[in-house]
């Protein structure tokens, strides 16, 4: 009887817990089928991006660029690279920071809408179709972005958003309206809507939880059942 009152017992806990977590349950199904239907290289907009050419630099470069004497910040690399036929080079430091210099050492001011509207037009399908377009500071930069560094946005005809960093001179991310799809479910899936960056958010964790608890006296109550039912066959 007191098995019998125990089995009672979990079966209705079952049930409530079934009534809890059936809602997360199917909404991780489907924002995890959303996130699967389409690869990941054209969520990121990778089919968007031309494969340009890269040119060579002219043997005879000389380049004349130290690092800046004033700045205290480490510096994690120097490169050089041809742009728009101008030989130029970034430096980067660690705090993802970059500055631009020309061959001669002289230091070139932020990207302006003109040049980072070429940049799109010359790197993106579609670049040449431009809505509008947007400068955004290192600490106010939109959502489908996320990274502290200042930016041009680009805004394409077809909903896709371009951005194109001031300091950099690089397109830094390619951001479809597919993949604006994408993030909002991933972050219905981590149940983590406000950055969208926390796995290990706490509502998350306690309904995962719960589900298992639910998988666990599902278990239970089905070989419990089973049992019973061989007992009575015999």
């Amino acid at each position: 009887m007191v098995r019998q009152r125990v089995m009672r017992r979990f079966a209705s806990l079952h049930i409530w817990l079934g009534w809890l977590v059936g809602l997360p349950l199917l909404m991780w199904t489907v924002t995890g089928l959303v996130m699967v239907i389409k690869p990941i290289e054209e969520v990121r907009g990778n089919h968007l991006r031309k494969d340009v050419a890269r040119t060579p630099l002219p043997e005879d470069t000389n380049i004349a660029v130290s690092l800046p004497a004033e700045s205290t910040a480490p510096v994690r690399s120097v490169s050089t690279q041809v742009e728009r036929g101008e030989a130029v080079t970034r430096i980067t430091y660690m705090d993802g920071t970059s500055e631009r210099f020309r061959p001669n050492g002289v230091r070139m001011s932020p990207l302006s809408e003109i040049e980072a509207r070429m940049i799109v037009d010359e790197n993106i399908v579609g670049g040449d179709k431009v809505v509008s377009s947007r400068r955004f500071a290192a600490d106010e930069v939109p959502l489908d972005f996320r990274r502290p560094i200042p930016v041009w946005q680009v805004v394409l005809a077809d909903g896709t958003n371009v951005y194109v960093g001031t300091e950099t001179g690089a397109i830094e991310a390619v951001r479809t309206r597919r993949w604006r799809t994408f993030d909002f479910v991933w972050g219905l899936h981590i149940m983590d809507l406000e950055t969208r960056e926390d796995t290990s958010h706490p509502i998350l964790i306690l309904f995962a939880l719960l589900s298992a608890l639910g998988a666990l006296l599902g278990c239970v109550l089905l070989f419990r059942r089973r049992k019973q039912r061989a007992v009575a066959a015999t």
